[in-house]
C-alpha cells in the first residue's frame, strides 16, 4: 500500500515548517523543535488558529487530510506563518486549481522579513549613541 501524501515547505522569520497533507479525517500532529505537542494548546490564541486555517477554510478542504507539522525555530506567531505558508503549497500540489485562489489571498508568496542585523559603532540595527556636543 502506497502512502499518498503532499508536501510544502515554508519559511517566516526564523522559523521553518515542512507541512505533510495526507488523506484522512482531519487529525493534526505537530512536532515543535523534535518535541510532540498538543496542537490546540501550543497554538492558544485563536488568531493563531485562524492563520493556520486560512488554506483550508478559503479552499474549503479543512477536514479532508490528516496534517503532520514539524516545525524548527523561531517564535509562535513565525512558526503559524511558516505553517500557513507550508500547507498552501501542500495544497498547490495536491490540486494545481487552487492556485488562483490562494494565490489573489496572498498565501503563497513569503514574507521576506527578518531581524536587521547589528551594526558595529551603534547600540542596534540603528539606534546610534547619545550625542553631546561638550
Amino acid at each position: 500500500m502506497s502512502l499518498i501524501q503532499y508536501y510544502g515547505t515554508g519559511k517566516r522569520k526564523t522559523s521553518i515548517a515542512r507541512v505533510f497533507l495526507r488523506p484522512g479525517k482531519g487529525d493534526v500532529t505537530l512536532y515543535v523543535n523534535k518535541k510532540s505537542r498538543p496542537f490546540l494548546e501550543y497554538f492558544n490564541l485563536n488568531s493563531q488558529k485562524q492563520t493556520i486555517r486560512q488554506p483550508f477554510l478559503l479552499t474549503e478542504t479543512e477536514s479532508k487530510f490528516d496534517i503532520l507539522i514539524r516545525v524548527n525555530g523561531g517564535g509562535i506567531s513565525g512558526q503559524a506563518e511558516a505553517i500557513r505558508l507550508g500547507i498552501s503549497r501542500a495544497l498547490v500540489e495536491f490540486n494545481k486549481e487552487l492556485r488562483p485562489t490562494l494565490k489573489g489571498a496572498g498565501l503563497l508568496m513569503r514574507d521576506a522579513r527578518i531581524k536587521e542585523r547589528k551594526k558595529y559603532g551603534l547600540l542596534g540595527a540603528r539606534k546610534a549613541p547619545q550625542y553631546h556636543k561638550r
